[in-house]
């Protein structure tokens, strides 16, 4: 078997000599993304595997070899914009593709690199880890924004093991970016023993996503591909699409989201002057709570929606979902009546790639219609108050959440411990907290009084930088309700 740290850094160094050109990780993983699809797709089409992958012959990996230059260039530019017009996961791959590589050259290289591998013969984590590497690195490129779409992995598993998905069940994702959530799932029941019948349903039938950025969702469709989901033939499990627009036709046994980033839901148009302009974007849907341009509100609401009666939510969201007056309240009241909003893991700042960005996961399991409220008290546990993380020098670990996992309890939730930062708030203490708030704390902070013990320079500037990108982004909330 290929050795995967070689694999993984012969890649890695072709990446940089392309960002040397000029070219961005998420430019270089568009282009990786297409010629991989066409390698292995060849490599199905022929023994032991001999499928029918629907790429006509001209349009094949194999017509791309033997060419050099400005030869191979015109039919690269060629062959994406063929098979842009396929139906089913080619065509949703290779929409609006475009070649990026300018130089014939380099784009020759990669081909040649690409090449000498036997893609379909590595193991699925083989492949898997390289790609998921270089999703990571694109979301540290900050300046291209492409961080919102990635959730950190250690929380996606420890959001993953506290829900503990079983087979035959139904996960959603209504802003799946590259499909962090999806492969964490997939992980946990490949674990778990399954007959033929279970095995085929998690690789076809399991997963449903949306992602309204087509880049992001073809990266997404790579990503699950190479860690088995799906086929070249099957229907592809994302839809590229604003998945808010319309009420849920499908109900989910799980949803496990991290909805982007940003306050106000808008729209981009084209006044009477011929200039654009962006303007508030509020969904009428009435099996909503309540109406806002509020994008995580909204989210919140389609999220219970999609729900099936029984079904279980894990959900990133920020710190004003948890206070925001006026329909925010309205939210947090129903949420509390419709569902059981049972656990929210307070998060620190410093574990996403948008710096500052202060959020929550919110656990809730969906119920019936009832007279009486069902949630009968929400336990929070702080992994916020004097916990220092940053992306370079003390990114988030899984193990570091282990505590939280034991406390959550996911064998027996009714038999939860309280501990130092693991605290049981009832209904009743909820509904009398202004607002509803569920934005609650109880932990001293250290870093305000202890003067005497100041972090490193480095830690401190660094503490400063995300205090400051917090104290704009609560600046732009308040803004955006003033508008």
């Amino acid at each position: 078997m290929t050795n995967t740290n070689s694999l993984v850094q012969k890649i890695w160094n072709y990446c940089n000599t392309l960002r040397d050109d000029g070219m961005g990780y998420g430019d270089y993983l568009e282009q990786l993304t297409y010629l991989l699809f066409l390698k292995m797709a060849d490599e199905y089409s022929k023994p032991p595997h001999s499928r029918d992958t629907q790429i006509p012959a001209d349009l094949s990996w194999d017509s791309l070899l033997g060419r050099t230059g400005s030869d191979l260039e015109a039919h690269y530019i060629h062959i994406l914009l063929e098979l842009g017009r396929q139906q089913g996961m080619i065509g949703q791959i290779f929409f609006k593709a475009q070649n990026k590589i300018q130089d014939p050259a380099k784009l020759y290289k990669l081909v040649q690199l690409i090449n000498a591998e036997t893609w379909t013969m590595l193991d699925v984590d083989v492949k898997g880890e390289v790609y998921e590497g270089l999703l990571e690195k694109n979301a540290e490129d900050t300046k291209s924004g492409a961080g919102q779409y990635f959730t950190p992995r250690p929380l996606i598993r420890a959001m993953v093991d506290c829900v503990r998905p079983q087979p035959m069940k139904t996960i959603a994702d209504p802003a799946c970016g590259t499909g962090g959530f999806f492969l964490a799932a997939h992980d946990f029941l490949s674990q778990l023993p399954m007959d033929i019948e279970e095995k085929k349903f998690l690789k076809y039938n399991t997963f449903k996503g949306w992602e309204i950025v087509p880049n992001t969702a073809r990266l997404c469709l790579m990503n699950l591909y190479l860690h088995n989901i799906g086929d070249l033939n099957s229907e592809p499990p994302i839809d590229r699409r604003d998945s808010l627009l319309e009420q849920p036709t499908q109900r989910f046994d799980y949803i496990l989201a991290n909805p982007p980033f940003g306050k106000k839901s808008s729209i981009t148009l084209t006044n009477d002057d011929g200039d654009q302009e962006r303007e508030a974007l509020t969904y009428q849907r009435q099996d909503f709570w309540a109406t806002t341009s509020n994008k995580q509100l909204n989210f919140m609401q389609h999220i219970r929606s999609m729900l099936k009666i029984d079904g279980q939510a894990a959900v990133v969201l920020p710190d004003n979902v948890l206070f925001e007056g006026g329909a925010g309240e309205t939210i947090r009241k129903q949420l509390l009546r419709s569902t059981d909003l049972h656990t929210i893991l307070r998060l620190p700042t410093g574990i996403f790639y948008a710096q500052g960005v202060k959020a929550n996961v919110l656990f809730f399991d969906n119920k019936p219609a009832s007279r009486d409220p069902w949630t009968k008290a929400v336990w929070v546990y702080d992994y916020r108050t004097n916990v220092k993380h940053t992306l370079k020098t003390n990114p988030l670990r899984y193990d570091q959440l282990a505590a939280f996992i034991t406390a959550y309890n996911p064998d027996n939730r009714q038999q939860r411990q309280e501990t130092e930062r693991f605290r049981r708030f009832s209904y009743e203490d909820i509904m009398a907290r202004d607002k509803t708030s569920l934005d609650i704390f109880w932990l001293k902070d250290d870093s305000l009084s202890d003067l005497d013990n100041l972090p490193n320079p480095d830690e401190l500037a660094l503490s400063i930088v995300e205090n400051l990108e917090a104290a704009l982004s609560s600046f732009r909330t308040v803004a955006g309700q003033l508008q």
